[in-house]
């Protein structure tokens, strides 16, 4: 699952067997990837699409992991252009602490984790790839405003995040209340010495092909795995 066209472009030639099945205005293009039975589309921005397209994923094609992949800002002064960034935690930026804690879902605290034993299997991925750029596991934060200088410090001050995006937490919000195991993916396009839409839309293609490399090996390891069997019987015509 990827934000923009430009971040599922790299996937679509890898998929095998592709169908095209539309829903909700979304396009999920369905097949094989690397043996895997994959559900694959862009949601467009913002954490409203992104929960839409993980719902229809988990209701729709019965998938049984999410995996959201593309590009995000670099908080962390350490990130350079085109470094990934793995997911161990997930928290919005902009929402109130309480009204995921006080109220549905009543979670113990406004990070949302990754599912453990896909960061066991991203590190096996990671150690097998010969990248270029760096890869790296730790928290992401989601918000529906671009970060350039504006806010970067008091989202720093709070949350000590890796990257930013419009999108993660969305999805990982969705995964957490249907107990589906997630997994996010992002290759830096901007940072705080290259910051501002330009530097984004720059680098975009290139940090989505990162994202794709990463992702790809990813599932590589997933489909070797003994604990992930495609179980759930899908009303819809692929699991992933």
């Amino acid at each position: 699952m990827c934000a923009g066209d430009d971040e599922l472009a790299p996937f679509l030639p890898l998929i095998d067997d592709c169908r095209v099945v539309e829903k909700a205005k979304l396009k999920f293009y369905t097949g094989k990837l690397g043996g895997v039975d994959v559900a694959a589309l862009f949601s467009g921005v913002c954490k409203v699409n992104a929960a839409i397209a993980a719902q229809i994923l988990i209701e729709t094609f019965g998938v049984d992991v999410i995996l959201n992949a593309g590009v995000a800002g670099g908080m962390a002064p350490a990130l350079g252009l085109l470094d990934t960034v793995i997911s161990t935690e997930v928290a919005y930026h902009d929402v109130a602490a309480d009204i995921l804690t006080e109220f549905h879902p009543w979670m113990p605290s406004v990070f949302f984790p990754a599912d453990a034993r896909l960061i066991a299997l991203s590190k096996a991925a990671a150690a097998k790839l010969n990248l270029p750029h760096s890869i790296c596991w730790g928290r992401m934060v989601t918000g529906e405003t671009f970060i350039d200088e504006t806010g970067r410090q008091a989202i720093n001050d709070q949350f000590a995040p890796l990257c930013v995006d419009m999108e993660t937490a969305g999805v990982a919000h969705v995964c957490y209340v249907f107990d589906i195991p997630f997994l996010a993916i992002r290759s830096i396009t901007d940072t705080a010495a290259h910051t501002g839409l330009a530097h984004f839309e720059e680098n975009c293609k290139a940090a989505s092909a990162v994202a794709r490399d990463v992702t790809v090996a990813l599932i590589g390891e997933l489909s070797l795995a003994p604990w992930f069997s495609q179980k759930r019987q899908p009303t819809g015509n692929a699991t992933s």
